[in-house]
């Protein structure tokens, strides 16, 4: 199956209904038969989808860089845990090791991740979907306001169809499944 890699909050303060998300997101990856490519950290959202999917009998891969060893928030209960150098060749591994991406709500970090595959997808540098889950809204500005950059030609009209919007956990993996093919 896919190896679908989530980005999403790592920060440890957030309300518990973004930890719950992100741990059903992992179970469900799990329960599919996907495995899982995260940032590699164990606080947060972050530690949730990755706990998850392990829950769910997912193989899990973390790509941390030194720094956030350092700082004691790696995910050493991952299957597997590369250690980078710097946060550039964290998301380039992530982005090669990966078939799909999830984004659940996040912040400056997350939204990083996001462009960084979406720029890379525009470019065609690769064709892997993009799902950004939003059961509550959280990403609703931010599309309105990319959808006004579309229309005053800062953003291809073209662009803003390479991400999916889900609702729901079920239609973010059924559009992921729908697009990626088994290797």
């Amino acid at each position: 199956m896919a190896a679908i890699c989530v980005f999403c909050a790592s920060s440890s303060t957030l309300e518990q209904k973004w930890l719950d998300l992100a741990t059903r997101t992992g179970e469900e990856i799990g329960a599919r038969g996907h495995s899982l490519v995260s940032g590699g950290g164990s606080v947060g959202m972050m530690g949730a989808v990755a706990d998850g999917a392990r829950a769910g009998g997912a193989h899990t891969l973390g790509v941390i860089p030194q720094v956030l060893v350092d700082w004691e928030v790696a995910d050493r209960a991952s299957d597997e845990l590369i250690i980078t150098g710097d946060m550039g060749e964290r998301k380039n591994i992530m982005i090669d090791r990966s078939d799909a991406f999830i984004t659940l709500p996040g912040g400056l970090g997350t939204l990083d991740e996001l462009f960084e595959v979406w720029t890379t997808a525009t470019l065609a540098l690769h064709d892997k979907p993009i799902v950004l889950l939003d059961p509550d809204g959280f990403y609703d500005g931010l599309m309105a306001w990319l959808g006004q950059l579309a229309d005053t030609a800062f953003v291809r009209a073209e662009a803003l169809e390479r991400v999916i919007v889900a609702k729901s956990i079920g239609a973010a993996l059924d559009a992921i499944e729908e697009r990626v093919q088994p290797a």
